[in-house]
């Protein structure tokens, strides 16, 4: 089964897209920098025009911030000395710094998140856009339920660092380096006094900050982890449901989400220590500060507003570095997040497009052909799946596939569409060598049905036109009539345009196999690949599917792998296969009178 020999693949398949799950792990104990948040600029650099605005903005709203202490400090000396216009004027200019912040705050807000809104948007369309193409040795490697971590959770993470975090820091640096500017002017003495306490408010930043990005890149690997338990055990809800596994499903996926908590409470514990820290040596320091301003003002060394304007000057500058210690804590989250995220766009699939492809003869004939085909999945290098295979199967042509599990007839189909490529030998369809082909070009001229068929969430119409857009209803109806669908189709609630459930849960395995048979058959394909297509239908719907079948194979090249031999006895070629290679080749009456392994497969399925 298609199942059984994929999973050879499982493991090293994909080793160079991905690194190994114990190689993530031991990475995610590293500490980088934010230096990773660097990889977003690519996505940033289309929005430079966003960017100058929301910077304008920014440096409006920090230069009437600091301007703020200075009309504070006049006011207070005013009424010091009783002089009523100079209140109301400085009053006034108050009132018009005010307003001017709060226009350039609302202003730098909109930009901000709009603009974070909108990198995040290209960075998922971006990582989707990647993996939908890579190989299924990439799939075989990672979780769909990590996978879609990253795509939700860690761009959530980035989206409100670009979207709020950055803007607030560049404000908070600047707020930093504009009042320190202006505490120099105001009072150079304390000013010297609250720069030597700087370094002891950026070394716990430092220290800290290190291993609050560590454990935040750990929490978030435990929630993806968390999720692609979730997913993979929701998918199979009715499995673990027949086997009673209910509890134990419930056991690993708490097990995951405590392990996901526990590593969020280590991280939350050691950014609560840093912003605790910085925030008690920064207000100890202000009252140094108020301490010696109030004696020089006693002393008549300077006026009560200039120590008002001094002491603004002084929280703002502590606000924005306590800001700032929190912040960084954020950046290293986001580091953490881009660093998965980047990790994805980085994934290389086995199967790349060539420097120069060619084109694939037109019109198409169908032809396949197989020249000493050897092959070995990544995790099983001393087992072939195939050996020295060779088969030419001609334009228009019927050939069935036929073995006990593990033959490799799957493995067929999947080199034939290029999901692997084999160590030796070649493989043409139509004279061109498939790998020398655009993979695209080369599968839209296969149509497959395979053993497991895929059903998505949309409707009957819709999951028959899948792969043929565009198709009109008419199309689509004939395609069904052809696969025997149309009769239940019609008798849904609504017809074609049924839902039929997140991968078909309305349907029967049967009436499901049957939407697949009709999109192969819409798809108009030169090339029909059936995996197995009839093996979940009674007896009357197998026969009309089989009437359908062989009207198409007179128009196109048609493989069948199959287990019921009862199904491929019209075949024109049955090719019997073991162990990786092909033990005869013949129709159905030669390999019967012939005797081995295919007359032993006949004898046991058409005696008992």
């Amino acid at each position: 089964m298609a199942r059984d020999e994929a999973a050879r693949g499982r493991g090293e398949a994909g080793k160079p897209a991905l690194p190994a799950e114990n190689e993530r792990a031991e990475d995610r104990q590293k500490s980088k920098s934010v230096s990773s948040l660097r990889a977003l600029w690519p996505f940033l650099q289309p929005h430079r025009g966003l960017i100058v605005a929301a910077f304008t903005a920014l440096v409006f709203a920090s230069v009437f911030t600091l301007a703020v202490p200075v009309a504070f400090g006049r006011v207070i000396d005013a009424l010091g000395e009783g002089e009523k216009g100079f209140v109301d004027n400085y009053f006034l200019a108050f009132f018009g710094v005010a307003a001017m912040l709060a226009l350039a705050t609302a202003a730098r807000s909109y930009v901000v998140t709009r603009l974070g809104e909108r990198v995040i948007a290209d960075i998922r369309r971006a990582v989707f856009d990647h993996v939908i193409t890579m190989s299924p040795g990439f799939f075989e490697q990672i979780r769909t339920g990590e996978t879609l971590s990253r795509l939700t959770t860690d761009t959530s993470v980035i989206q409100s660092v670009i979207g709020a975090s950055a803007s607030v820091a560049l404000r908070n640096i600047l707020l930093v380096a504009g009042g320190i500017l202006m505490m120099m002017i105001s009072a150079p003495g304390l000013t010297g006094l609250v720069l030597l306490i700087v370094p002891l408010v950026v070394a716990p930043i430092v220290i800290l900050g290190r291993r609050v990005r560590a454990l935040s890149r750990e929490s978030q690997d435990r929630i993806a982890e968390a999720s692609g338990i979730a997913s993979e055990t929701l998918l199979a809800a009715p499995t673990v449901q027949a086997f009673t596994f209910e509890r134990e499903a419930q056991n690993r996926f708490g097990g995951a989400v405590e392990a996901a908590y526990e590593s969020a409470r280590q991280r939350i514990k050691a950014r609560s220590w840093m912003v605790g820290i910085v925030i008690f040596l920064i207000f100890s320091a202000i009252c140094a500060v108020l301490w010696l301003g109030a004696r020089l003002v006693i002393a008549g060394a300077m006026t009560g507003g200039e120590l008002a304007q001094f002491l603004l000057y002084a929280v703002f500058v502590a606000g924005a570095v306590g800001a700032l210690s929190e912040i960084w804590s954020e950046l290293q989250r986001a580091a953490g997040a881009t660093e998965r995220l980047m990790e994805l766009l980085a994934a290389r699939s086995e199967i790349q497009v060539p420097a120069n492809p060619i084109d694939l003869p037109a019109p198409p004939r169908g032809e396949v052909a197989f020249d000493a085909v050897t092959f070995t999945y990544p995790s099983r290098p001393d087992v072939a799946a195939l050996h020295d295979f060779s088969l030419t199967v001609a334009a228009g042509e019927t050939v069935a596939l036929v073995g006990p599990s593990g033959a490799g007839k799957s493995t067929v189909f999947q080199l034939l569409l290029r999901f692997y490529d084999p160590q030796s030998g070649q493989i043409r369809l139509d004279g061109a060598p498939v790998d020398q082909l655009r993979p695209q070009a080369l599968r839209s001229r296969f149509a497959l049905v395979p053993q497991e068929p895929v059903i998505f969430a949309d409707t009957a119409a819709a999951n028959i036109a899948f792969g043929s857009p565009g198709a009109s209803r008419e199309a689509i109806e004939a395609a069904a009539r052809a696969a025997a669908a149309h009769d239940f189709i019609e008798s849904l609630p609504n017809g074609y345009d049924s839902y039929v459930g997140e991968r078909g849960v309305m349907l029967s395995g049967g009436q499901k196999q049957r939407i697949a048979i009709a999109r192969a058959i819409l798809r108009d394909a030169p090339v029909l690949l059936l995996d197995e297509a009839t093996s979940a239908l009674d007896a009357q719907s197998e026969r009309a599917v089989q009437d359908a079948v062989e009207r198409l194979s007179a128009q196109r090249t048609t493989i069948v792998i199959a287990h019921r031999l009862a199904t491929v006895k019209k075949a024109d070629r049955i090719v019997v296969m073991d162990g990786g290679a092909i033990q005869a080749v013949g129709t159905h009456e030669a390999l019967v009178a012939q005797g081995g392994l295919y007359a032993d497969l006949a004898r046991l399925q058409f005696t008992e």
